[in-house]
């Protein structure tokens, strides 16, 4: 579908949307109407993140509908080209559908592009640019009238949370703009807004990455990207050691001194990448994931590993980070870092692609013995690990993305 946006007034697309509003529960259209005539058949050319594929489908697939809490029955009439999203669980899926260029916002874009970036080398032909996006966090309805998106890969019930929106604005854009189609609170199972409470459901990364897939018609890649990710599970059951687990602390190590730790036993898609593993949270229930904790309350807990997310991002040093652990009296005493046991993490919003890598590395860096010891990494991208050692096929799913895969 054509996006000239000089050639096309608002008020005629804003009429068109108009013919499925109502509640966001209630089935609300996307995309941009096509002068088809008496065709039976359209064609819908796709730029994407690596290339342009064009897919031809019949008229009377059209409309559609995609259900999923809390927006409820959301209906298409047309596949959405340009994304809007704000956390980067639903970015990464748009970039494992192969469509990581239509995203036109996101939250600190320049950081998880970079972030994104240090994996992408490992994946021949997948390239991926995020720079200069807007930074939607806190997003205005100004702003989301500007950008005119065909689809906002966002949470409502998130955004509904900022202090300047209210029900009738959430309702305003999806009815005047297009949907919303995103789940947020499934990341720690939190609490949604209370005008949300009665119709929240949380999900998995993979069950909400199955539903963004059905959005864009483009099942195919889900389902094999997911047949990987099952294989990957199925290694790690099989191989997983009996016996005492290694405690963990999971956090944030920007300032090392007072580190933000999480939790990695509790639900959400936040330990996807880990509770496969069965690790022992190294706080308990002592600490509540998210927390601030100083380095006596780190030292008390006294992990055998430190997992540092963002600890493959070029703006952190691991060298730098190990270092300050291990000059600090106090952290001098966790068996961590006595053992050397510091390791990077990626992003806690992960999407299906980086879940395929942090479960691998992750094994990696608990269960060396069972899985292959993690290489000492201290800058630069996700390491090139020898074929025999890779968890999955990166070849494979870089043709998934860029669609160039048989089913």
């Amino acid at each position: 579908m054509a996006r000239d946006f000089d050639a096309r007034t608002d008020a005629t697309r804003r009429d068109y949307l108009k013919t499925g509003t109502g509640l966001l529960a209630a089935g609300l259209v996307a995309g941009c109407s096509s002068d088809s005539g008496d065709d039976t058949t359209a064609t819908t050319t796709t730029e994407g993140t690596t290339g342009t594929t064009t897919e031809n489908t019949t008229a009377s697939e059209f409309p559609y509908t995609v259900s999923m809490a809390p927006m409820g029955d959301v209906e298409f009439e047309a596949v959405p080209e340009t994304i809007f999203t704000r956390l980067t669980h639903l970015a990464g899926m748009a970039f494992a559908l192969g469509r990581g260029n239509d995203v036109n916002a996101m939250h600190a874009p320049a950081y998880y592009d970079a972030l994104w970036n240090q994996f992408t080398p490992r994946l021949p032909g997948v390239e991926l640019d995020w720079t200069g996006l807007y930074s939607s966090w806190n997003v205005t309805k100004e702003k989301l009238y500007s950008l005119d998106s065909d689809v906002h890969l966002a949470d409502p019930a998130s955004v509904l949370a900022l202090d300047s929106w209210d029900m009738a604005d959430i309702e305003e854009i999806a009815t005047n703009i297009s949907p919303w189609f995103g789940n947020h609170y499934s990341h720690r199972h939190t609490e949604p807004p209370a005008a949300y409470a009665d119709s929240y459901e949380y999900y998995t990364l993979w069950e909400q990455f199955e539903k963004v897939s059905q959005v864009f018609r483009d099942e195919a890649k889900y389902e094999a990207l997911a047949e990987i990710h099952a294989d990957v599970l199925d290694r790690i059951e099989t191989d997983l050691p009996d016996g005492d687990r290694p405690s963990v602390v999971m956090g944030g190590f920007s300032d090392p001194s007072a580190p933000y730790v999480y939790n990695v036993d509790t639900p959400g898609f936040l330990t996807a990448h880990i509770r496969p593993l069965d690790p022992v949270d190294a706080f308990g229930d002592d600490v509540a994931s998210g927390s601030r904790v100083d380095m006596e309350a780190l030292a008390e807990a006294d992990p055998d590993v430190i997992l540092v997310f963002g600890g493959l991002h070029p703006s952190y040093s691991m060298g730098d980070i190990r270092a300050a652990l291990e000059d600090d009296p106090v952290a001098q005493t966790i068996t961590a870092v006595q053992d050397g046991r510091i390791y990077p993490q990626g992003g806690r919003y992960q999407g299906p692609i980086l879940n395929l890598f942090q479960l691998e590395m992750t094994a990696k860096q608990l269960y060396p013995d069972a899985y292959g010891a993690w290489p000492e990494y201290t800058e630069g991208p996700y390491p090139d690990l020898p074929s025999e050692e890779q968890f999955f096929d990166r070849q494979r799913v870089a043709d998934i993305i860029n669609g160039d895969f048989e089913a």
